[in-house]
């Protein structure tokens, strides 16, 4: 719900009461949650691409494993940024 300011066409919006509020709680709370679970995720995957580093295996496994990391990484950042802008 905007409000305008009369012949400013300034608009502001109104904070959400009740149901809404909490709605908007719980949603922003679980953006937190999914993205620190992907930083998690993401902090393992380069663990295992360090640990496969320092024992010689097979390059592609480290570059899987890097990508997958990546990917983890991503998704947090978007978690969070999403969670921010609600």
């Amino acid at each position: 719900m905007a409000i305008v300011v009369a012949g400013r066409g300034v608009t502001q919006r109104a904070e959400p009461r009740g149901f809404a509020r909490l709605w908007r709680v719980l949603k922003q709370l679980f953006h937190e949650a999914v993205g620190a679970i992907f930083a998690v995720l993401a902090f393992g995957w380069l663990n295992l691409a360090f640990r496969s580093w320092t024992r010689d295996a097979a390059h592609w496994s480290i570059g899987l494993a890097i990508a997958v990391a990546l990917l983890f990484v991503a998704l947090s950042v978007t978690s969070f940024l999403r969670a921010r802008r609600l």
